[in-house]
């Protein structure tokens, strides 16, 4: 008798949900967080271990259960097959997810991922946001460590490098060095003027902006004056970024077709590769 009761205590410790480790938290303010899906799950546990029912339990969805979906939820981690990844600088891969037949992610902009994974025998989670077109369909691409990015961003192409930045400055781990350079016509035109001052106090990133109906600083902000180029966004300007880079970079360019175009012939003269810049 006395071994049958040490069973069943056995088997409901088996079931009790495992605290997280400290490094499993993104630090990104996620809700739910994966603390407050532990404390949920061992409430639960323990009103089913009072109860000595089990079957209260079954609103946890067992692992054989959690296939690829692209329902994604905040409450559930899905297994995802990566597809290909590729080595674009010393320490930055881009890796493509796959998703069932031709489906979407589904993220609004500004949402972000939680990778989980094991480095080391040591379970680690992150926030990323992914950099493939929100109109993506199969798949999804993530940049894993990325070490500098130079960001071209021309007009509204400005809209998907800016959860990229927010995911990198939210971050107080992420020492990714970010320049941001965003092409307009005219100083009125600079779109979301908020969103780059804020972002230029963080210590590793730079704002930079090409304005190509301008003619002279005069007309400008002071604090504008010294990160200001007049004309359009050429060959010669984008040597000079990429020079001014610590590290080769890896380049983000989002723009009318016109100019990611443009862009991409620029930066392989700068000396890039194909597999060192990402056209939106």
């Amino acid at each position: 008798m006395a071994e049958r009761e040490d069973d069943h205590a056995e088997a409901w410790l088996q079931l009790k949900p495992v605290e997280p480790l400290p490094s499993q938290c993104c630090g990104s303010g996620c809700s739910p967080c994966v603390f407050d899906l532990y404390y949920r799950d061992l409430e639960r546990w323990d009103t089913a271990q009072a109860k000595n029912d089990m079957s209260l339990l079954s609103g946890k969805q067992p692992p054989e259960s959690q296939g690829c979906s692209t329902k994604l939820s905040p409450e559930t981690f899905l297994a995802f097959h990566i597809s290909t990844m590729e080595k674009v600088t010393r320490d930055t891969y881009l890796v493509r997810f796959t998703l069932p037949g031709n489906c979407h992610l589904g993220l609004l902009p500004g949402q972000h991922l939680i990778l989980r994974g094991v480095v080391d025998d040591l379970e680690i989670q992150r926030a990323y946001t992914p950099i493939s077109p929100a109109t993506a369909q199969g798949y999804f691409d993530v940049l894993i460590k990325y070490g500098e990015l130079l960001m071209l961003a021309a007009g509204t192409g400005l809209a998907p490098m800016v959860p990229i930045v927010q995911s990198i400055t939210d971050n107080e781990d992420d020492e990714t060095f970010v320049t941001l350079v965003g092409c307009f016509k005219t100083f009125e035109d600079i779109y979301l003027k908020t969103f780059f001052q804020e972002q230029a106090r963080f210590w590793n990133v730079r704002t930079f902006f090409v304005l190509s109906q301008e003619v002279s600083p005069d007309q400008l902000p002071w604090s504008y004056r010294d990160k200001t180029h007049f004309g359009r966004l050429g060959q010669e300007l984008v040597d000079e970024l990429v020079a001014r880079c610590r590290r080769r970079p890896f380049t983000l360019v989002c723009g009318s077709p016109a100019f990611t175009e443009d862009m991409a012939r620029c930066l392989l003269s700068a000396g890039l590769t194909e597999d060192s810049y990402f056209l939106f």
